[in-house]
């Protein structure tokens, strides 16, 4: 938890350069003295500066700049699981939207036996993916690229989303809350989630079940404005009777079969 922490810490700070102690407290819900001991944490490697009441990016362009403890070794099973359930969900025809995150973008391994399949993203990831499976067709939406998450937002990404009949869209969260509900870390790419949940489509999150309970930057949906949560596991009952209440179709995978001995 700690780590997951600092790491959106620093990938929020990569968004905006500057942030306050009284801004973090209020993003990460902690304390103070909890936010000081993970801003020592980034002092230490050299990926942040201290100023008065906040912290800004170092000005050290070489320092390092990956994140504490990556993602891939602790999350990549769950996002596999999660990827292939989604997968499953796509049929011949479709044309479908996948969100920027790591995530989603395994989806795309999965997709390769369906026919006459479209893809439109926003994501670099999801297209330098998708480029090495020729039968794949690809739309990129373009606009402006936020380096960060190496997706594209602004203006011309919500022009291009207007244009297409999409059937299907697959978006990704920071963190989702009953309170808060879906919520990002990046206030742009926030603005093109938001397009996307207003088109009259089926939506899917994919999220992991460590992103229950958390409440990121900003959000961008109700969870009842979801027709689907997919998840690597069941999250807890307040959520499952939220779901059931609100109509939400929540999707795990299927407990693993007991052999008889």
């Amino acid at each position: 938890m700690k780590i997951d922490r600092i790491n959106r810490i620093y990938e929020l700070l990569e968004q905006v350069h500057h942030i306050s102690i009284d801004e973090l407290c209020d993003t990460f819900k902690v304390s103070k003295n909890t936010i000081r001991r993970d801003i020592a944490e980034l002092d230490k490697k050299g990926l942040i500066q201290k100023v008065y009441g906040g912290i800004l990016l170092a000005e050290d362009e070489g320092a390092a700049v990956e994140p504490l403890l990556s993602s891939k070794g602790r999350h990549a099973e769950a996002q596999k699981t999660i990827a292939r359930l989604a997968a499953e969900r796509v049929e011949d025809g479709d044309v479908i939207y996948i969100d920027s995150g790591a995530t989603a973008m395994q989806m795309i391994p999965y997709l390769t036996e369906c026919h006459h399949l479209t893809i439109v993203t926003a994501s670099l990831h999801v297209i330098n993916a998708a480029s090495a499976y020729r039968d794949l067709n690809v739309i990129a939406t373009g606009g402006s690229l936020f380096l960060p998450a190496k997706a594209f937002v602004g203006p011309q990404v919500r022009r291009c989303l207007s244009c297409y009949n999409i059937t299907k869209v697959f978006l990704t969260s920071s963190g989702i809350s009953l309170e808060h509900g879906a919520t990002d870390d990046s206030l742009l790419e926030c603005e093109v989630k938001r397009c996307l949940i207003e088109k009259p489509c089926r939506h899917y999150l994919l999220i992991e079940s460590s992103k229950f309970d958390v409440a990121s930057l900003k959000d961008y949906c109700a969870l009842k404005d979801l027709d689907s949560v997919i998840t690597d596991r069941l999250p807890s009952e307040k959520y499952q009777s939220y779901f059931e209440e609100h109509e939400v179709e929540l999707i795990t995978p299927k407990p693993a079969a007991v052999s008889a001995t």
